[in-house]
């Protein structure tokens, strides 16, 4: 998924203070306050019966895009899916997979046949059962050629998915979706998956409740009324109470939910701060209990005074630039290879981002279920100013203007500034920073409308795959307007190695594809630094940052 860190608008200590929007003292009091190096805890309020309730305040990096999850592709967002919605499967904290809806499922000895079975108690928040019929149609939906879902591409392993996706097959009742009876959902696929269900624990497998779709006149269109609070329909461990925009949604814990009685914590109060330096005050004055971010200079200090607020831990997936490869001076791969030549990331890493992450020089993370790349290219400044001459731009002479984009957040902007100056002395070209807030800049992403900007992708589930699927021509989260036709063959042929093994070859065939073109620039693998407070029990970071709610528990 697209990573914010990741992911528009900050919580200014002008706007908290200010009396229209004052929270209640269990979510925000004053982000300006200064205060002392301490932990505090912001108090819950009393219920009736004279218990408190167990409220956690989350720092989620921005304002969603949409709570229609079939047409976003961020990690804001998805942690917001989660907890709103639950699919067939689900995972544990250790990533195993568990029943969701599906109590219990059977795969054909061949791998292309998987038969769910649906528990009898799964409800939507309205009472409502959960059918197989609503997870056909909710993949119909999903796979629609005018809804334009950029995650799409993640339901082509069912037989005739990407052509109806495509136009290519008008009758959806001939792809390998189907609804038996109202407990039972068969799935053909095209050829084996081996990491099937690992994928189906993302939100573009998980179902919507159609009778209110319908009800908006939104099966084929985007951001109709039925995502507000008070139409909202989910079927996860929390229903939707409040959604204040740009200022905080409120998860409540759903009493339909069928593992209701193992959801400990009240109410999940999700913040969209996007200033680093804002979660950290709101943090230490006891307003947020986990934050999204650490500032950076701050991750030094907290490791040092406040060990235990503190946490580091290792996240699948990557930071890069991408280019659009249609727009001059990048549609030269000698200018895309030269700008990735000539910065260090070592140095970047050890003085600039500070939590441990590994500089990338190529496209998967190290040893990822064994996969590990032979094709790392080299920073290597001689070839990058030979390069660059060679496309015409000798020294950086007649380098035309070029803008970076980056979406609104501190560390965004520092790391930027940072390879800002490196090309400056070592390419002699000069770049115009640009940022924007979260949604304005997904949508000069999805429309091509950027020179290079700032990205990140992390895993929707761990196999070596999920960062080579991304780039296939015309796919719904490639917006490079790069495309290469043996890259595509490739791809494809993949899932039909015969082995493990073979698999992972053709990934190497992939992985150098990647490096010779250059469509994005990689730049470090991420760790993911965030401040916890003790008050939370039961709660980490996973590699995939996906932690089911259900597992958290905070003290009263």
């Amino acid at each position: 998924m697209l990573t914010r860190l990741p992911r528009f608008v900050a919580v200014l200590a002008a706007l908290l203070l200010s009396p229209a929007c004052r929270q209640p003292k269990s979510a925000v009091e004053t982000a300006g306050t200064t205060a002392s190096p301490k932990v505090a805890t912001a108090s819950a309020p009393a219920t009736a019966g004279g218990n408190q309730k167990k409220i956690l305040n989350y720092g989620n990096g921005a304002e969603p895009a949409d709570l229609d999850f079939q047409i976003v592709t961020g990690t804001p967002e998805h942690r917001l899916a989660l907890t709103f919605f639950e699919g067939l499967i689900n995972e544990d904290p250790q990533l195993k997979i568990i029943p969701g809806v599906a109590e219990k499922w059977e795969i054909s000895p061949d791998g292309l046949v998987y038969t769910f079975r649906l528990r009898a108690d799964a409800r939507w928040s309205n009472g409502d059962p959960v059918t197989a019929d609503d997870f056909v149609q909710s993949y119909r939906r999903m796979i629609g050629p005018t809804l334009g879902a950029e995650y799409s591409y993640m339901l082509w392993h069912v037989v005739g998915a990407e052509d109806f996706n495509k136009g290519k097959l008008s009758d959806f009742n001939q792809t390998g979706f189907k609804a038996p009876d109202a407990r039972t959902l068969v799935l053909t696929l095209r050829q084996p998956t081996p990491f099937l269900l690992h994928a189906m624990n993302h939100y573009a497998w998980f179902p919507l409740h159609i009778p209110t779709l319908k009800k908006f006149g939104a099966m084929d269109r985007k951001s109709t009324p039925w995502s507000r609070p008070e139409s909202f329909v989910g079927n996860g461990p929390y229903a939707l109470k409040e959604w204040r925009a740009n200022q905080k949604i409120i998860a409540v814990r759903s009493p339909t939910y069928w593992d209701h009685a193992a959801v400990k914590i009240d109410e999940i109060h999700f913040f969209p701060i996007e200033l680093a330096d804002t979660e950290e005050r709101m943090f230490r004055t006891g307003q947020l209990h986990i934050t999204n971010e650490v500032p950076l200079s701050k991750i030094p200090v907290y490791q040092r005074d406040q060990p235990g607020n503190i946490r580091i831990d290792p996240y699948n997936g990557i930071y890069f630039y991408r280019f659009n490869a249609k727009r001059k001076p990048f549609d030269d791969v000698r200018v895309r290879r030269a700008l990735a030549l000539s910065i260090d990331r070592e140095t970047l890493v050890k003085k600039v981002t500070l939590a441990g992450e590994i500089p990338a020089y190529d496209f998967t993370p190290p040893d990822l279920v064994g996969f590990v790349s032979r094709h790392a290219f080299k920073a290597d400044l001689t070839e990058a100013k030979r390069l660059l001459a060679e496309a015409g731009f000798p020294g950086g002479k007649g380098f035309p203007k070029v803008e970076l984009l980056y979406n609104t957040l501190e560390k965004h902007r520092t790391i930027a500034e940072a390879l800002q100056q490196m090309w400056r002395k070592n390419l002699g070209i000069d770049i115009t920073l640009y940022n924007q807030e979260w949604k304005v800049y997904l949508d000069s992403q999805h429309s091509k409308n950027y020179q290079f900007e700032r990205a990140g992708w992390i895993a929707d589930y761990v196999d070596p795959h999920v960062f080579f699927d991304i780039w296939e021509t015309d796919g719904g989260n490639n917006d490079t307007n790069w495309g290469n036709r043996d890259y595509d063959r490739l791809l494809r042929s993949a899932l039909d190695a015969k082995s493990t093994a073979d698999r992972y070859e053709i990934y190497q065939q992939l992985e150098k594809i990647l490096v010779d073109e250059m469509p994005i620039m990689p730049i470090y693998f991420y760790m993911r630094a965030r401040l916890v407070s003790p008050k939370v029990k039961g709660y980490f970071t996973t590699p995939l940052d996906n932690f089911p709610w259900k597992y958290a528990d905070m003290e009263n």
